[in-house]
């Protein structure tokens, strides 16, 4: 893979506070990738810094191998991106010049404009509008028009801050869905910052997770999603049973923890008295009505008592007490068959290869 931007020792300090520490972060040519975290964490200001709308306060950034600077001066390199900001900052005039804007200062031909326009505009289904006041638009309307003046100039980055944040779910899945094809069909090298996490599963290639102005985490959706390197990275991508406990044996291939009185089977080799995370996804944790009559691969099987249902549209939280606390999500016809209500007892199972296994203040295991 080839990288177009690299970021080494960088520093945004404000106010005598470090916002960003990124001691090395490279973002290559094609790919989409994905800024996560809470609120405060970072994200914007590391978007900033890299498309150059706030100069780093230590490090460099490297395009195409050249510090963006000394051997590229700012403006030249801002002038080969796009940023794309939560609030549309469009110009007080109609919708074809506002995305007819960056062709018109890179002095292209009237036709080339004429054509790069209509092809923005069909791409973000905005044709219709094109002679429509940009005050007048709708924040989906305006966002889409935001997001074809940005394609409109064939970026060779695209920065995204929070693009969808301030749109009603309905609007913001029909802009994902075209920006999505957008970035597939250019194959626009893109960089968007979010603190949801549907989002950067729908479009990225990597998943940086941040806080406190550090990446914490970075690869693939699948590996943060379902190996995260510590508590905190669990919490925020979804993981909604997460237990603290102490290996307590090491069998062959796999340990047991203890943790509140309970004994889990975990795959793993840690040795006894290593104090662990267990990170359960809902998703893994299957329910019944009673234990199961014959012996299964499941090794974990704990009796419980519903504490709590909450409908989540598509699946229902089931969260148990069973010695510990769990979580389960199931459909909304397995929660009618089973006759789910709280306070009743159930069955929670799930597998020892299923529970991604964190060692306290260490690197986590899979």
């Amino acid at each position: 893979m080839t990288t177009i931007l690299e970021a080494r020792n960088l520093k945004v300090i404000r106010g005598g506070s470090l916002l960003v520490d990124v001691p090395d972060l490279a973002i290559f040519e094609g790919e989409t990738l994905s800024l996560i975290g809470p609120n405060g964490a970072g994200k914007t200001t590391l978007l900033q810094a890299l498309s150059f709308l706030t100069k780093p306060s230590g490090g460099e950034i490297l395009f195409r191998g050249q510090a963006v600077g000394t051997n590229h001066r700012a403006l030249e390199y801002r002038r080969r991106l796009a940023m794309v900001f939560q609030e549309p900052l469009l110009f007080d005039t109609t919708v074809f010049e506002n995305v007819a804007s960056g062709p018109k200062i890179r002095r292209l031909g009237a036709e080339a404009i004429r054509k790069a326009v209509a092809e923005q505009l069909n791409r973000f289904g905005i044709s219709h509008l094109r002679d429509r006041s940009a005050r007048t638009l709708s924040g989906g309307e305006a966002q889409r028009t935001s997001l074809a003046r940005a394609f409109a100039i064939q970026p060779e980055i695209l920065f995204l801050d929070e693009p969808f944040a301030s749109l009603d779910p309905p609007t913001r899945e029909a802009i994902i869905v075209d920006l999505g094809k957008a970035i597939a069909e250019t194959g626009t090298t893109t960089a968007i910052a979010t603190h949801d996490r549907n989002e950067a599963l729908r479009l990225s290639d990597r998943i940086a997770m941040m806080d406190g102005g550090r990446i914490v985490q970075i690869g693939s959706p699948s590996d943060v999603m379902n190996r995260p390197v510590d508590e905190l990275v669990a919490a925020f991508v979804g993981i909604e049973t997460i237990l603290h406990g102490l290996v307590r044996e090491k069998q062959e291939g796999s340990i047991l923890v203890d943790v509140d009185g309970s004994e889990i089977e975990v795959a793993g080799d840690l040795e006894a008295g290593t104090s662990v995370i267990l990170c359960i996804r809902p998703e893994n944790v299957t329910l019944s009505l009673s234990p199961p009559a014959s012996p299964t691969s499941v090794r974990n099987v704990f009796p419980g008592r519903i504490r709590r249902i909450t409908p989540l549209g598509l699946v229902v939280k089931v969260e148990i007490a069973c010695g510990f606390p769990l979580v389960a999500y199931v459909t909304g016809n397995a929660a009618e068959d089973l006759n789910l209500r709280e306070g009743n007892e159930v069955t929670a199972q799930f597998k020892a290869t299923s529970i991604h296994l964190c060692q306290k203040k260490s690197a986590c295991k899979t």
